[in-house]
C-alpha cells in the first residue's frame, strides 16, 4: 500500500522511525494533553471556590469537547495539507493561549473571569486535539510495517494517559502550594515540551499533500470499503467504556462503598488500560488487528454481563482490570486499521473523524446513559452495552490487503 507521498518517503529513508523520534512524538502529546487535563481540574474547582454554580461548571467542561467537535474535521484537512510541523505550531499556540487566558482570569472578576475560562477550555482543548491528528497521522505515515505501526500506536496511547495524570496533580499541588495563578502558569509552562519536540522532528518528516482529496467531503471518506464498520465497531467499544465509568459510581454507591473504595475501581480500569497498552508493542508481531478486535467486542460483552453479579468491591475491581485489559487494546487496532484502509492523503481527515464521533459519544451518551439508568436501572444498562459489543462483532472482518494501485501516490 502507498502510505506517502514521494518527498514523506525521502524523508523516511533519510531518517527512520527511530526510538528517539517516538519520544519525541510522546512528549509532545504529554505537553499538549497536560495543559487541557490540567485546566480542566483545575478551572471547575476555581469557579466553584468563587461561588459559581453548577451551571457554570458545566458549561465550561462542555466546552473542552465542544471546541474539537466544531473543529477537527477542518484540523483534519490542515493536517493533510500541511503535515506535521504548522499544525502541530497551532496546536502549540492554541494550548499556550488557553493557558494565559486561565492565566488573565485571575486578575478579573465577574464575567471577563468566566468569559476567559471558557476561552481556556476551548482554545487548550483544540490545541490537545489538532496536535494528536498531527502526531498520529505522522506517525502511522512513518512506520515502515503494521507490525512497527501497531507497536507506534500503541505507544503513543499511553502518553494521554500519562498526562491525564500529570497535568491534574501538578496543577492540584500548585493549587495548595501558590493558588491558581501558579497552577495556570506551570501548566502554560508544560507546552515547552511540545516545543522542545517540535524543534527536534526533521523538517522533511510529516509532509502534507496538495493533490484534491484533501477537500474531499465526509460522505466520500465513509464510502471507503470497510470504514464505516471500523467506526461503529469504535463507538460500540467506547460505549462500554463510557456505560463503565457512568454506572460504577452508582453501583457502589447503591452497595454503600466509600469514594476511596469506588475511586480504586475506576482506578485501577485505567492502570490495566495503560499496561495492556505497554504490553502490545511487546507482542506486536504476533498480532493481526481485526482478530484483536473482534475478541475485545466479546470479551467486553462477558465482562459487562457479569459485573452486576460481583458480590463484593473486590471482585467489582477485578471485572474493572479484565474490561480495562480489553478496552485498552482498541485504540491501537483501531488506529492501526483505519491507517491500512484510508488513502495516505486523507489519513489527518479519517482519524479527525474517528475523533469527532468519540467527542459526541463523549457528550451525549451520559445523558443517555442516565435517562436510561433512571428508566431500566443500572444493572440492566451494564447488560445493554454488553449485547450491542457482542452483536457489534460482526463489523469486524479480516480486511484484504492494499496495494498501490488501490491508493494511487498523489501528486503534489
Amino acid at each position: 500500500m502507498a502510505r506517502a507521498s514521494e518527498p514523506m518517503a525521502g524523508a523516511r529513508a533519510a531518517t527512520g522511525f527511530t526510538p528517539g523520534l517516538l519520544l519525541v512524538f510522546c512528549i509532545g502529546q504529554l505537553g499538549l494533553h497536560a495543559v487541557m487535563a490540567g485546566v480542566r481540574m483545575a478551572a471547575p474547582l476555581q469557579l466553584l471556590r468563587e461561588g459559581y454554580g453548577a451551571g457554570a461548571v458545566g458549561v465550561v467542561l462542555a466546552l473542552f469537547a465542544a471546541a474539537p467537535v466544531l473543529t477537527v474535521m477542518h484540523a483534519g484537512r490542515l493536517v493533510d495539507r500541511y503535515g506535521y510541523h504548522r499544525p502541530v505550531l497551532l496546536s502549540l499556540i492554541a494550548s499556550a493561549s488557553g493557558a494565559v487566558c486561565a492565566i488573565a482570569s485571575t486578575f478579573t472578576e465577574g464575567a471577563p473571569h468566566f468569559a476567559l475560562l471558557c476561552l481556556a477550555a476551548m482554545a487548550s482543548g483544540v490545541g490537545a486535539n489538532t496536535g494528536v491528528l498531527a502526531i498520529m497521522r505522522t506517525a502511522g505515515l512513518l512506520a515502515r510495517d503494521s507490525t512497527e505501526r501497531l507497536r507506534v500506536f500503541s505507544w503513543l496511547s499511553v502518553a494521554p494517559a500519562f498526562a491525564n495524570v500529570i497535568g491534574p496533580v501538578c496543577a492540584g499541588v500548585m493549587i495548595d502550594l501558590g493558588g491558581f495563578l501558579a497552577a495556570y502558569v506551570l501548566l502554560g509552562a508544560t507546552t515547552g515540551l511540545t516545543l522542545w519536540g517540535l524543534l527536534r522532528v526533521p523538517r522533511g518528516i510529516g509532509g502534507g499533500h496538495a493533490s484534491p482529496a484533501v477537500g474531499g467531503s465526509v460522505l466520500s471518506l465513509l464510502a471507503q470499503p470497510g470504514i464505516k464498520r471500523l467506526l461503529l465497531a469504535n463507538w460500540l467499544l467506547a460505549t462500554s467504556w463510557d456505560a463503565h465509568s457512568f454506572a460504577v459510581p452508582i453501583l457502589g454507591h447503591e452497595r454503600g462503598f466509600n469514594a476511596s473504595t469506588i475511586g480504586l475501581i475506576l482506578g485501577v480500569f485505567t492502570l490495566a488500560v495503560t499496561a495492556v497498552r505497554l504490553v502490545i508493542p511487546l507482542l506486536a508481531h504476533r498480532i493481526e488487528e481485526t482478530q484483536v478486535l473482534r475478541a475485545t467486542l466479546w470479551f467486553s460483552a462477558i465482562v459487562m454481563a457479569v459485573y452486576p453479579f460481583a458480590p463484593n468491591a473486590w471482585w467489582m475491581a477485578g471485572c474493572s482490570v479484565l474490561l480495562g485489559f480489553a478496552l485498552g487494546c482498541a485504540q491501537p487496532m483501531v488506529m492501526a486499521t483505519m491507517h491500512h484502509l484510508t488513502p495516505p492523503d486523507r489519513h489527518g481527515q479519517a482519524l479527525a473523524l474517528r475523533s469527532l464521533m468519540l467527542n459526541l459519544a463523549s457528550t451525549l451518551m451520559p445523558v443517555t446513559f442516565g435517562l436510561a439508568g433512571a428508566a431500566i436501572g443500572t444493572t440492566v444498562l451494564f447488560w445493554i452495552c454488553g449485547a450491542l459489543s457482542a452483536a457489534g462483532s460482526w463489523t469486524v472482518r479480516k480486511y484484504p490487503p492494499r496495494s498501490a494501485e488501490d491508493f494511487p501516490t498523489p501528486r503534489p
